[in-house]
């Protein structure tokens, strides 16, 4: 069934409206009468078509249910800028496997170091990665792709979750050591292709930040980040 995105909806009246509408209309060529479904907020709204024009789709909702493709956790990725189509790879999967958030920070090793003005053009279509990512997976929610920060920012900000992690290849504890029944946000910190240098992994120590140890296999900046988020969604009972 064809599943679209509303960030407000009108219970009593929903409308899909703009590029959606036509997608729906022209491309789909879909009739009054017709099922499809709207999520909004997490939540999954099952609709009919009652009526279609050339930019609005008016529907009538059957029922509604909490999307079952949502995590019970929060999970942010705070992801170093690597090479903008690995960034492209790694956002379209992690929002496959459940991330809430991804965060691009500019670390010491990061090859790529785009300014922010340059990264906002960019994010226009890093964002549209995550929305097609979010449909094809059943997601209830769009995954945003956040403005880039510093690594100090990126520090500061893991600091407001419940279980703030850091992969660090020279060390740390393994993810089945991690304590995660109390917890409900995961801040996940992932390096570059050059991962992290010795004084950042100890500023993110010194603020409470655990460095989490994937064993002697050194995985790409890619694939690391896609291991990490399967294993916490698996250890979560979110997998």
């Amino acid at each position: 069934m064809p599943r679209f995105f509303l960030e407000n909806i009108n219970l009593s009246q929903p409308v899909i409206t703009g590029e959606d509408a036509k997608h729906i209309g022209r491309s789909l060529r879909m009739k009054p009468g017709q099922p499809l479904t709207v999520c909004s907020c997490g939540t999954d709204y099952y609709c009919e078509i009652t009526s279609i024009t050339s930019d609005e789709v008016y529907l009538k909702i059957n029922d509604s249910r909490l999307c079952s493709a949502e995590p019970s956790v929060e999970v942010t990725l705070f992801q170093a800028v690597p090479k903008l189509d690995k960034l492209e790879h790694i956002i379209q999967k992690s929002v496959e496997l459940g991330v809430t958030r991804i965060v691009p920070v500019l670390t010491r090793r990061c090859v790529s170091r785009p300014d922010r003005k340059d990264f906002e053009k960019k994010r226009i279509r890093l964002n549209k990665i995550a929305l097609e990512a979010a449909k094809q997976s059943g997601r209830g929610i769009i995954p945003e792709v956040g403005e880039i920060i510093s690594f100090n920012e990126a520090v500061k900000q893991m600091s407001e979750y419940d279980c703030p992690l850091m992969l660090y290849e020279e060390g740390g504890i393994r993810f089945s050591e991690v304590q995660t029944d109390a917890c409900k946000s995961f801040a996940l910190f992932v390096g570059s292709e050059g991962g992290f240098d010795e004084s950042e992994a100890e500023t993110a120590k010194s603020a409470g930040i655990t460095p989490i140890w994937l064993g002697e296999r050194i995985l790409r900046c890619e694939t690391a980040p896609l291991t990490a988020i399967s294993i916490l969604m698996f250890i979560t009972k979110n997998l």
